[in-house]
This record gives C-alpha cells, sequence and structure tokens, in this order.
C-alpha cells in the first residue's frame, strides 16, 4: 500500500510541477490564445466586436 501511496504522490507532484512551469515559464503553441483582429466583422464595419 506504501508503494501505490508514494506513486500517487510522485504523480500529484509531477503534475502540479508541469502546470507551473506551462503557466509562467514556457507557453506552448496549443495553449496560446488566438490574436484578436483589428478588422471588423462585418460589412458594415459597425465595431461592435
Amino acid at each position: 500500500m506504501e508503494v501505490l501511496q508514494e506513486i500517487l504522490v510522485f504523480f500529484t507532484f509531477a503534475v502540479a510541477l508541469g502546470y507551473m512551469i506551462t503557466k509562467f515559464i514556457w507557453k506552448p503553441a496549443f495553449l496560446k490564445s488566438k490574436k484578436k483582429s483589428d478588422k471588423s466583422c462585418g460589412v458594415s464595419s459597425c465595431g461592435c466586436h
């Protein structure tokens, strides 16, 4: 039973460390937000978005 607990603790630590790295240090391409364009959305150029 101790081995299972050690594995779960290590897994939790690895997930937390991975989260901290992706949050503060390294931003992978699939997590980056889409860039907003300066173009208007419709034909009327209302600027509502």
